[in-house]
């Protein structure tokens, strides 16, 4: 039996906690807070929050509610939005953060991956990479909460964060956020190919099956979701929710190769 990760990713938008559909249509669900409490007491194996408006808004990352969400998570928290230097990365991970996280930055400021790497380990540098398929079917990297479009496709972005430094990678599938169509399995083994390090897959999850299905047919190392853990089911009710630990063992953890 092989245990993989299990990954919530909450969406922090204006202060609140936010969930998309491919990206767009953003529904407020509720308090950041409130969420990582819940999610504390179910044990989960951590957490990743990403505030999705501060890039595109030229802004800062909010150290004060990453304070406030640090101090409540007992799990390990990786944060991600509006970072631009080191400075902000030490103050994140002074405030309790794990990793962090960078997406845009990381396609504009390479180097910024290989000072965390260097002065805080690879561990701590991780990069997220938004994707979606152009007309012609290629699949191109994203920035700016998917709204501006790049012409570098995931496998070469993925080999330059990881030659930055970059200690592991979160692959977001822009087209099945949101949508309860199971991760893109054809994308993440593109880049579990390219790559020796870490690959989180993300985006369409909607069942226990989809964790099994992506690491032993497309070779992620995780898994994370947003709908599955916040919506009580398709018609996005909201409750807080994730499996339990036999549950996992069961349905996930015995049928990974």
């Amino acid at each position: 039996m092989r245990r993989i990760r299990v990954i919530p990713i909450l969406l922090i938008q204006n202060g609140g906690l936010v969930k998309s559909i491919k990206f767009k249509n953003h529904q407020y669900i509720g308090d950041p807070i409130n969420a990582v409490k819940i999610f504390n007491e179910k044990e989960v194996d951590e957490i990743v929050i990403l505030d999705i408006s501060a890039t595109k808004e030229k802004r800062a990352p909010n150290i004060s509610q990453i304070r406030e969400i640090a101090g409540e998570a007992f799990m390990p928290l990786s944060y991600g939005g509006g970072i631009t230097t080191i400075e902000e990365v030490k103050e994140i991970l002074y405030e309790g953060a794990e990793k962090v996280i960078l997406n845009t930055t990381a396609f504009k400021k390479l180097d910024l991956i290989s000072q965390i790497s260097e002065q805080f380990g690879s561990q701590s540098a991780v990069v997220s990479i938004d994707v979606k398929k152009d007309w012609l079917g290629n699949y191109k990297v994203y920035l700016q909460n998917g709204s501006k479009k790049t012409q570098l496709s995931p496998v070469e972005f993925a080999k330059q964060a990881e030659q930055a430094g970059a200690g592991e990678l979160i692959l977001m599938a822009i087209d099945r956020d949101g949508t309860y169509e199971g991760f893109d399995t054809a994308l993440v083994e593109k880049v579990t190919a390219a790559v020796n390090i870490p690959v989180v897959a993300c985006g369409g999850a909607s069942h226990l099956d989809d964790f099994v299905n992506v690491v032993n047919n497309a070779g992620a190392s995780a898994v994370a979701a947003g709908s599955l853990f916040v919506y009580a089911s398709k018609q996005r009710g909201v409750m807080i929710n994730y499996p339990k630990p036999n549950v996992l063992i069961n349905n996930v953890f015995t049928k990974i190769k």
